[in-house]
């Protein structure tokens, strides 16, 4: 049975409205059911300059069950899960803008409401001297790592929300 095989459980979910930094938002549907990353593989994606999926390998397709067809062309923050907070990006994009590598941890949202922990490196695409996108490596997490920075993120949506 391949990933996108599966049929989940029934669990509590909760449906919540995410805004992204371009202006845009939607209404996401979340569960707390969470999908092993699969043992050996690789998720594999780039994006333009403005995040817009150009390419998805079939390990990106599978774990984010959506099609191959729904991911190119659509922002790359439609993975965004709500646990994770504006800060952790920002870190990201920031490294990636100026030429440099990134590595950080994500909880990314499925299509069908479920998440998943990566480990990511993402790296700019530089032709001729310039960046014209950027491609982004996801494997396997430490179990260990996440249970860390769970709390840490936490931190920062509370302050993001102004409850801190």
């Amino acid at each position: 049975m391949g990933l996108t095989d599966m049929t989940l459980p029934a669990v509590p979910s909760s449906e919540t409205v995410l805004t992204y930094t371009d202006g845009s938002s939607r209404k996401v549907f979340v569960t707390d059911v969470e999908v092993a990353f699969p043992q050996g593989r690789l998720i594999v994606s780039r994006t333009d300059l403005a995040g817009i999926i150009t390419h998805a390998n079939d390990a990106f397709v599978e774990m984010s069950a959506y099609t191959h067809e729904e991911l190119i062309g659509a922002p790359h923050h439609i993975l965004r899960h709500p646990d994770m907070p504006k800060l952790a990006f920002k870190g990201l994009w920031d490294d990636i803008a100026s030429g440099k590598k990134w590595h950080g941890y994500v909880k990314n949202l499925r299509k069908d409401g479920a998440y998943y922990w990566v480990y990511a490196t993402a790296v700019p695409n530089i032709r001729n001297g310039v960046i014209v996108g950027y491609t982004s490596v996801r494997r396997k997490p430490s179990r260990t790592r996440i249970n860390e920075l769970v709390p840490v993120y936490r931190q920062w949506l509370d302050a993001e929300k102004g409850l801190s």
